[in-house]
């Protein structure tokens, strides 16, 4: 019996530890996209507006918030790009914060 409940505590624990690397991730891959946006539009407080893009992914579940939020700051600076490009750009900087969390 101990070594069933030992086996779903570590269960539990990888569990608990994969979402929370998960959530690094995503909020890592929301601070590259917002420091990557601010250069695209000309901002000079880039990790301000990275702090605003990573808020933006609290409105509501799943990736629509920021990239409503990134397109409009985009249209709104005269930029052209499209939401594939930005979903695009999020993948890619997902991959780049999984590799970072890992390194440290």
């Amino acid at each position: 019996m101990t070594g069933m409940s030992d086996r779903e505590k570590a269960f539990e624990n990888k569990f608990a530890h994969d979402e929370e690397m998960k959530f690094k991730a995503v909020a890592r891959r929301n601070k590259l996209l917002g420091l990557w946006a601010a250069g695209q539009i000309g901002r000079s407080d880039a990790e301000a507006y990275a702090k605003e893009v990573v808020a933006a992914d609290f409105q509501e579940a799943g990736d629509q918030d920021v990239i409503r939020k990134v397109k409009a700051d985009f249209d709104a600076a005269s930029v052209k790009i499209t939401e594939e490009q930005i979903v695009a750009k999020l993948a890619e900087l997902y991959s780049e914060a999984v590799r970072q969390l890992s390194a440290e």
